[in-house]
């Protein structure tokens, strides 16, 4: 919870929940050291290499979604490539490790701690006396004032999407010198760590007009190992060079070129040598696999050669759904400005086996969201025997296990494995256990032989108010699984693999107009509540049912009405693999007689219209995870207000489910200045938001990059924030090294 500033940060995770009662919830163990000191589930990708073996200069040429609409990442409509040239050009005080752990950044920082926690917490940040902005000046406290003023909420000229943690700034001042700075809380604030970075120059954040509009095209002052050279949207092309006044390690580097490529044309510009560096989807993983193979080379280097992808021939290629290089073959790379190139070479597949895949697993989780704001699903019981019917262990493997990436299901809704605050909270719920999901929904009153009548295409689902089925389903319509003998999409797929060719709309071409909107931006070139084709699940196209599969259940009614749910579902042609997971968890529900009404709905709408509307019973989407949960996951599992008017405000909280008791923990915790008691408190509020089963955790995401082959210390990050002044092109004859370099 990935889709951060907007990395791990900016990007709003969500889930929900509503109600709750007394729930009897199992205490929490406390955690021993070595417990707190576990590893990510799949160690980072990146080749890592020491400074020595890369050669000095060249250009790095990394696809991006699109050209970012705004530098500023503060604001609504900033995306992942906010975020990657912000990284780049501006400080920031603090960055992640390997873990998912905030780490001081030594290139601005000597230190930061709290100096004083009575009567107020007060924290003393000591600045290295070597960093200055690029037009000379200091880095210094009017930066963090400024920061602080913009950003605290209290001018509403300032057009910001989030202020936590700056409105519980009381004062910034100037410390002993010019290279301290203190700044003073009204309120204890855990999560102190995780502001200021990025840090702006007050030249931006001082009027807001400078914010509002001065940062959204270009940036006249940094301070990073690069500087922002042109912003070209025309072009489609970002530039960024070496920034001369760079103090720290010297960039390997002399120019980053992020160039907007969709990901369907990605393997195209990889074969045409438009591109060194793309984050892509499973059957170009594959292309790229079987073409190093052909070419006779080692299809994953460095820290990949022990993560290699499953064993892939042709026909599995085209069971995958990447069916050689025909798909790709007919598609043409953009034409990078300035060039006379051909898009595309004659045979992309032979070129592509100039590239490896670097594997990983993304910060992020997918997750199926259960909408509890009407019908059946409003029944905690219901939405407990919606998560205890699944198998999340069979979901991780059909996702994962293909890939060769650990197949664990994800245990926390506020953590992931590797990060201090992770610990598994699904004990509070409770494994798959048919028996007790079928005592649930008896319980709740659905009981087998009632009246289940076939359902019109028109007519909406238990529990679901939006448009009807027919306004919203592509062209093969809204069936219903379990009552009919319609196919489901992986059935469906099988027979005709053109029957999801629609194209993804771009979201970047309409500008977002609210935070809850962005939450479907990019985060580190994966999409997070996807406006086109929302990822998570990679499950190959086509997966069949698992053999031995359960007979379904007779159906369930209840005052004369079936327990049918509307699962809503993105209809382009990336989200297959969605559908595939969707299936599979349909014929789980459909064993314990919930039938499910499968709607597919236009890209552009699956997130605006559906999600953040509430217009679903059942959806799947992901959230990028959070180094700082206290603060960022507050809005995602708020407890949703009434207001007077009647309506439901939710921030991010799109299952429309909460409770006091979660909304209390997370006051505590982000004002808990001890960070094992903050760490504990958090825990406690997952096993309760496990308990009121407004979202179910799934799986974590897969991160699949394809590189260059003699590109070092760069691909697939994991948590790790990217550290761009050591990325570069092994010298010749150079290889990776087997563990990252030291710094």
């Amino acid at each position: 919870m990935s889709h951060d500033g907007v990395g791990l940060r900016a990007v709003m995770r969500s889930v929900a929940f509503l109600t709750a009662g007394a729930l009897a919830v199992p205490a929490l163990s406390a955690c021993s050291a070595d417990e707190e000191a576990s590893k990510p589930l799949a160690a980072q990708d990146i080749a890592p290499a020491s400074r020595d073996l890369i050669a000095d200069g060249g250009t790095l040429r990394w696809a991006v979604d699109a050209v970012p609409e705004t530098l500023n990442t503060f604001q609504a409509d900033a995306d992942a490539a906010t975020s990657r040239v912000a990284g780049a050009v501006l400080p920031s005080m603090f960055r992640l490790d390997a873990n998912g752990r905030p780490q001081e950044n030594h290139d601005f920082l000597e230190s930061a701690k709290v100096i004083e926690s009575e009567p107020k917490q007060v924290v003393l940040y000591k600045l290295n006396q070597q960093a200055v902005w690029s037009d000379g000046r200091e880095i210094g406290a009017a930066d963090f004032a400024a920061q602080w003023r913009a950003l605290s909420g209290k001018d509403s000229a300032y057009w910001t999407a989030r202020n936590a943690g700056y409105d519980r700034i009381e004062k910034i001042e100037r410390g002993k010198n010019d290279l301290e700075v203190r700044v003073t809380f009204s309120r204890p604030y855990a999560d102190w760590k995780s502001l200021f970075s990025p840090l702006y120059p007050k030249d931006v954040m001082g009027t807001p007009d400078t914010f509002n509009d001065g940062a959204r095209r270009k940036l006249k002052v940094t301070a990073g190992p690069f500087a922002l050279q042109t912003v070209d949207h025309k072009s489609g092309e970002v530039v960024l060079t070496r920034n001369p006044r760079w103090w720290g390690r010297p960039t390997k580097l002399a120019e980053i070129d992020l160039l907007a490529v969709p990901r369907d044309q990605r393997a195209a510009a990889l074969a045409a040598d438009r591109l060194d560096l793309a984050e892509i989807d499973p059957p170009e993983a594959e292309r790229i696999t079987l073409a190093a193979r052909d070419k006779g080379s080692t299809p994953l280097q460095g820290a990949s050669a022990s993560a290699t992808p499953a064993t892939a021939s042709p026909s599995s290629a085209a069971a995958h759904g990447s069916d050689g290089a025909a798909a790709d073959d007919k598609k043409q790379a953009p034409e990078k400005k300035g060039s006379n190139a051909p898009a595309a070479v004659p045979d992309q597949q032979s070129a592509l086996g100039a590239f490896v895949v670097r594997k990983s697993l993304e910060p992020a989780f997918t997750q199926l969201a259960l909408n509890g704001s009407e019908g059946p699903l409003a029944d905690e019981r219901v939405r407990r025997a919606v998560a205890r019917a699944l198998n999340r262990q069979e979901l991780a493997q059909v996702v994962l296990k293909p890939l060769g990436l650990p197949a664990e299901p994800v245990g926390s809704h506020l953590a992931l494995a590797g990060q201090q605050a992770y610990a598994d909270g699904s004990g509070a719920l409770g494994g798959q256990d048919t028996a007790e999901a079928q005592a649930l929904l008896a319980d709740a009153g659905w009981v087998p032989g009632g009246p289940v009548k076939e359902q019109k295409k028109t007519e909406k689902a238990a529990g679901s108010k939006g448009k009807k089925a027919s306004e919203d389903s592509d062209d093969d319509g809204t069936y219903i699984v379990g009552e009919d003998n319609k196919p489901s999409d992986a059935d469906r797929e099988k027979k005709d693999p053109r029957d999801h060719s629609e194209k993804h709309s771009d979201p970047h071409k309409e500008q977002q107009k609210h935070a809850d909107e962005q939450a479907g931006k990019h985060l580190d070139g994966k999409q997070f509540v996807k406006h086109g084709g929302a990822s998570g699940a990679y499950a190959p196209k086509g997966t069949a049912a698992p053999a031995g599969a359960a007979a379904a259940a007779a159906a369930l009614a209840k005052d004369g009405k079936p327990l049918t749910l509307r699962f809503v579902l993105p209809s382009g042609p990336g989200s297959e693999p969605l559908r595939a997971v969707a299936d599979r968890i349909s014929q789980m529900l459909q064993r314990i007689g919930i039938r499910t009404e499968v709607s597919k709905v236009s890209d552009d709408s699956y997130f605006k219209d559906h999600i953040a509307s509430g217009q679903y019973d059942l959806a799947l989407y992901s959230w990028p995870a959070s180094a700082f949960p206290a603060t960022d996951a507050r809005p995602i599992y708020a407890k949703p207000v009434p207001g007077a008017d009647g309506s439901l405000t939710v921030e991010q909280n799109y299952t429309r489910v909460g409770t006091d008791q979660v909304d209390q923990l997370f006051d505590q915790a982000i004002a808990e200045l001890d960070e094992d008691e903050a760490r504990a408190l958090m825990r406690k509020a997952d096993a309760r938001i496990w308990a009121a089963a407004g979202s179910i955790p799934l799986y974590q995401r897969p991160q699949l990059t394809a590189a260059r082959a003699n590109l070092a210390n760069t691909g697939s990050f994991g948590f790790q924030t990217p550290v761009y002044e050591d990325m570069g092109f092994l010298k010749k004859g150079a290889k990776p090294s087997a563990t990252p370099s030291q710094h």
